[in-house]
């Protein structure tokens, strides 16, 4: 059990120009227990994991995620953190890491609660482990989140589950009826796709990297 902090928060956040939100994360790997297969190593899909490389390497960009590791303990953490995105339209959380403490998921599950506006997309491998998946199922019923269950392969496996992601070497392998991720063909960017955030797209595409 973590101890909460009585002191006041102060969440910071990544706004990347893929995207057309802002997100908030921690760091890679130190934070992703379902990164891990059976004998200790990464999943293939972690393998080359683009958080734990070059820009997110800058000690600036380490500096915020490990503020937000400690930062998110605090009493009022989820007072600020409905202040800050209440009237962000797209929120995704952790474009770096995972969610990877229980208590950390009932306090993201009150902020999306109490931001029914905000369209959140929670993409995560915590569905490996059975005592986040109540809070996991819960999160997927409100109308405003989508949690994405992360494959842990790199030929398109599709694994169980609402709402999905695969990972593909070259979109010969991606699944008839998958969405592809468009970034790859719009400069990197989302550009006017909304998939990743919409319940109707069961499972999203997108290239290794």
């Amino acid at each position: 059990m973590i101890k909460v902090k009585n002191v006041l928060a102060t969440p910071k956040f990544s706004k990347t120009s893929a995207m057309p939100g802002i997100s908030w994360s921690l760091e890679a790997k130190a934070t992703c227990p379902g990164s891990l297969d059976s004998n200790g190593g990464l999943v293939a899909a972690c393998s080359t994991c683009y958080a734990a490389k070059g820009f997110y390497n800058m000690p600036t960009v380490k500096a915020v995620r490990k503020h937000n590791k400690e930062d998110w303990q605090s009493d009022d953490w989820i007072d600020v953190m409905v202040a800050e995105i209440d009237t962000v339209r797209y929120f995704r959380w952790f474009d770096s890491g995972d969610c990877y403490h229980i208590d950390l998921a009932k306090k993201i599950l009150e902020v999306m609660k109490r931001t029914p506006h905000t369209n959140h997309w929670f993409p995560t491998r915590q569905h490996k482990f059975e005592k986040f998946l109540p809070v996991l199922k819960e999160m997927q019923s409100l109308d405003n989140v989508v949690v994405r269950w992360s494959s842990d392969g790199i030929n398109g496996e599709i694994i169980e589950g609402d709402c999905t992601s695969t990972i593909v070497q070259d979109w010969s392998q991606a699944p008839v009826d998958v969405k592809k991720c468009s970034k790859p063909d719009n400069d990197g960017k989302c550009g006017s796709c909304r998939s990743c955030w919409d319940k109707s797209t069961k499972t999203v595409a997108y290239l290794w990297h």
